[in-house]
């Protein structure tokens, strides 16, 4: 769909005498790949790989689009922070400000906290063009390595009519996810990428980059959080509860600096009586308690009355429960408005 549109702009203009025929044929989208490290640029025998050698060393990429690249970071995204998201936020934000016509922009990136990125992007970029994250489960010089295929495909998602207004999302293994609702699976199988609750947003077939699917939780453009004049965010940490936990851990565990707490919990909600005990002390500390299921299917419907005041997680895991209330604190302190935010998002 994108090249016969393009196909028939520039047959209109070649009439018009407005281009030549060289510049008609050499016309392709622009997409930048901003590259942050991981595995899609490694090798198992050197360091990371630079931003520029890894594009060069995808052949086949420049029939699809004019590449330019920016290296952001060459690090291993376990070594990603907080602040690393708030950075790379400001400058695609920046970049789409300041190119109007930059069809996409690819960012090349580690699979460990690959979905975490991509969510907070999602709930913080402020345009409605492609934001595409991508990385591979193989080094570059592995038997059958995934990450020139994934990055290809990347760019195509990137450059696909259909991409607009579609979030911040996530091409890997010709699926196409949304930031909001996938997650790694495997630790060492290509395919590892997916949902419990949803599935892909779309495909990258051999014939063009096809959605079936849309996310309707805001995001984006339609997201009311502005990082733009966040210097840091909210200390968020995450407890998980384990059979026969001791409240004494729990209070212990609450006497860290925090804004926040995720609380992963068993199924429905359900606590241990250490971890409810626990909790109550810190809640009186004014601490917003978010509770998450450790069961990767379903929402938490309805809840138990806790001893305490807990903010309810909709389907969102204990990672991504704790990147929207890092969020929701630059903005508001009460729990009814943050439960509010959680209901939305």
């Amino acid at each position: 769909m994108q090249t016969m549109k393009t196909a028939i702009v520039l047959v209109l203009l070649l009439c018009a005498g407005l281009v030549n025929a060289k510049d008609a044929v050499e016309s392709k989208p622009q997409v930048l790949i901003l590259t942050t490290g991981g595995t899609i640029a490694s090798r198992t025998d050197a360091p990371l790989i630079r931003g520029p050698e890894l594009v060069q060393a995808v052949p086949g990429l420049l029939d699809y689009a004019e590449i330019q690249v920016e290296e952001f970071s060459v690090i291993g995204s376990s070594k990603v922070t907080p602040d690393h998201w708030l950075r790379l936020a400001r400058r695609i934000n920046e970049i789409y400000a300041s190119n109007d016509h930059l069809a996409g922009i690819v960012i090349t990136h580690g699979t460990d906290t690959l979905e975490e990125t991509a969510y907070f992007l999602n709930l913080t970029v402020q345009s409605n063009r492609p934001v595409v994250l991508v990385g591979s489960m193989r080094s570059s010089n592995e038997v059958s390595a995934d990450g020139p295929a994934n990055l290809i495909n990347a760019v195509r998602v990137a450059i696909s009519d259909e991409a607009p207004g579609q979030g911040v999302l996530l091409a890997m293994n010709e699926d196409i996810s949304a930031a909001r609702d996938v997650w790694k699976t495997d630790n060492r199988r290509v395919h590892t990428f997916g949902g419990a609750n949803v599935g892909h947003l779309g495909a990258v077939d051999p014939d063009g980059v096809r959605f079936y699917h849309r996310s309707l939780q805001p995001h984006t453009t339609a997201s009311e959080f502005d990082v733009s004049a966040v210097a840091s965010l909210p200390t968020v940490l995450v407890l998980s509860d384990f059979t026969g936990l001791d409240a004494a851990v729990v209070r212990h565990f609450g006497e860290l600096p925090m804004d926040g707490l995720v609380v992963r919990t068993f199924a429905g909600g359900r606590m241990s009586a250490g971890m409810l005990a626990g909790l109550a002390s810190i809640s009186e500390r004014g601490i917003p308690i978010v509770v998450t299921s450790r069961v990767p299917k379903g929402r938490i419907v309805s809840p138990p009355d806790y001893p305490f005041s807990a903010i309810v997680s909709r389907g969102q895991q204990d990672n991504k429960a704790r990147i929207l209330l890092m969020l929701a604190l630059t903005r508001t302190s009460e729990p009814q408005k943050i439960q509010g935010i959680f209901d939305l998002y």
